[in-house]
């Protein structure tokens, strides 16, 4: 399946020249290894991947017996993979890196040999357990790999026309219309039932099989887990407290994340280490209050004041029924039949936030409780910066009747902002000096 990140590794090739090595981070299944793969075939004369989840003890051995000698070193790993090295048009993979720490050390003697390509991918790359012991190398470039966005998506569906439309619309602040719309967002709504990961689009592709997209992510789900219990050791037991939780807090009305759910004596300062985890695994996008807006939006964030927002919603709508079997699960038949009011705010303010990642944006909301002053009490689902202005966005359904929090904020905010979004399940229409958008088309903030 065609993935974006295909363009970025090429610039990189073309632009680095050997200079730097790639590192592709990403959470599991993403797509990772498959594009590694992918990529070295298609650009290179030859290539040689080594998968350190599953190698030999004679490779290990090499990296640590004999890298001090890199003509040696390199000569062994061409002959034990059987492949001829091409000065300059040959790429070596380190697929799961964070297996063995020692090989991403070795990049920056690799790098200054100038000779061949290097790319590494890994997931949980940047938990302490990985990187202990080694100096990580300045010689390495990094990019982040997310589930598929819709456009993506769409590509698998065998569409590549429509996205580009709704560009054009968008930049224009045009109507689609009803038709079109409709489609759209008949076409949105088995995306966020489907989600992004590779597996589960290819189970649904054919046939358009929504079970079958679910057994692919319960597997994915307790991949998830069995990662929780091999690498946040100690505090394992606190981890699937807040995964687990994740599904009930996004379906409240305030969406920030109360630890007072798992234990009413629950203090921030005991869990600090587990939200950590999770936002570094790539499992979840968090987002935090921003308690002072302004372009710095991370000069005043509240790290003990955030919402976990799972990082592919199709993943949100099967472990909010991980319990209960398909067919349970409500949220395909409220999706499916345009009843968003089911749940509607945990779904499409995860799908906001998942592309508001995607598109770069470090995630911050703004949340204020005044009982002494109504005027200061409002919250905002999504602050991103937009040049040297401050853009609020809401999540709304299809039905809302008013937007208070947003005209408090504009009011109390004047000067510090730009455009002001409400997203929602309708088509572009500007109001009140507000822009309202259908919500696929968060993609393109």
């Amino acid at each position: 399946m065609k993935r974006k990140i295909y363009g970025q590794l090429l610039e990189w090739k073309n632009e680095s020249k050997g200079r730097t090595a790639m590192l592709i981070d990403g959470a599991r299944r993403v797509g990772k290894s498959h594009i590694a793969k992918l990529f070295a075939e298609k650009e290179y004369k030859s290539h040689i991947f080594i998968d350190f989840s599953n190698t030999t003890k004679e490779i290990l051995d090499l990296f640590i017996n004999e890298s001090y000698n890199l003509d040696l070193f390199l000569a062994k790993l061409s002959a034990f993979y059987s492949t001829i090295l091409y000065e300059r048009n040959s790429l070596i993979v380190f697929d799961e890196v964070q297996q063995f720490p020692r090989a991403r050390q070795l990049i920056k003697y690799l790098v200054a040999d100038g000779r061949y390509d290097y790319l590494e991918t890994g997931s949980l790359i940047r938990l302490r357990k990985n990187t202990e012991n080694i100096i990580i190398p300045s010689e390495e470039d990094h990019i982040e790999m997310f589930p598929m966005d819709f456009e993506e998506f769409l590509w698998a569906m065998g569409d590549e026309i429509t996205i580009p439309f709704i560009q054009k619309c968008f930049n224009e602040k045009k109507a689609l219309g009803a038709a079109l719309h409709r489609k759209v967002m008949n076409d949105f709504r088995q995306y966020m039932l489907v989600g992004g990961m590779p597996q589960a689009i290819l189970a649904y592709r054919d046939k358009k099989d929504f079970r079958a997209a679910d057994i692919e992510k319960r597997r994915i789900l307790k991949l998830y887990r069995e990662d929780v219990s091999k690498f946040a050791s100690g505090y394992e037991e606190k981890v699937y407290d807040v995964f687990d939780k994740i599904p009930s807090q996004l379906s409240k009305k305030e969406k920030k994340y109360k630890l007072s759910s798992i234990d009413k004596n629950a203090r921030f300062r005991a869990y600090e280490d587990t939200f950590i985890w999770l936002n570094e695994s790539m499992i979840v996008n968090t987002c935090y209050n921003a308690t002072d807006p302004s372009v710095g939006l991370a000069l005043s964030f509240d790290h003990s004041t955030q919402k976990c927002y799972m990082a592919d919603t199709g993943l949100l709508v099967t472990h909010a029924f991980m319990e209960k079997s398909f067919t349970e699960n409500n949220l395909y038949k409220a999706i499916l039949f345009d009843k968003l009011y089911i749940n509607e705010g945990m779904l499409m303010e995860n799908i906001v936030a998942q592309m508001l990642r995607r598109n770069g944006h470090k995630l911050y909301f703004y949340s204020r409780s005044d009982t002494t002053n109504r005027e200061n009490h409002m919250e905002i689902d999504f602050l991103i910066r937009n040049q040297n202005k401050i853009s609020p966005i809401e999540v709304k359904s299809a039905n809302y009747r008013s937007h208070v929090s947003l005209d408090k904020f504009k009011k109390k905010f004047t000067n510090k902002i730009g455009d002001s979004y409400i997203l929602y399940p309708k088509d572009v229409m500007i109001k009140n000096g507000i822009i309202h958008l259908p919500i696929y088309m968060a993609m393109f903030l």
